[in-house]
């Protein structure tokens, strides 16, 4: 089982991110966090990298049934949702899997929840 769903596109980075942000929008899903990896590697590292952003998703009434259902699965939200470049100068979207994120964690109410959320990201990368 992989561990994401990926596209890549045609499309210029910025341009990746909005488009990303506005379907996740589309299925409720609010940005928490932005983590510019790039950036970040060089401020820390003074290593080049190249274009790379973790976008911390949340969809809020999901994360809250989840968080009633499994009192430690903050450790796991939010759903990461990754744009980056490639070598062959696309770009590509990937979103976390939660059903292969949250497999080691036997609870049944939490799997249901895993499943929707699970349609919903896949929904968002295909329809990026």
């Amino acid at each position: 089982m992989s561990y994401h769903f990926t596209k890549k596109l045609d499309a210029s980075y910025d341009e990746a991110i909005a488009r990303a942000t506005e379907e996740l929008k589309k299925e409720g899903f609010g940005i928490l966090t932005e983590i510019d990896v790039k950036e970040a590697l060089k401020k820390k590292l003074d290593v080049d990298f190249r274009k790379y952003r973790i976008l911390g998703a949340c969809n809020p009434s999901f994360a809250y049934k989840a968080l009633q259902a499994e009192d430690k699965i903050g450790t796991m939200l939010p759903c990461n949702v990754i744009v980056q470049e490639t070598d062959d100068g696309k770009v590509e979207v990937s979103a976390i899997d939660p059903i292969a994120s949250m497999q080691a964690i036997d609870n049944q109410s939490l799997g249901n929840i895993a499943r929707q959320v699970r349609e919903k990201l896949k929904k968002v990368i295909d329809n990026i």
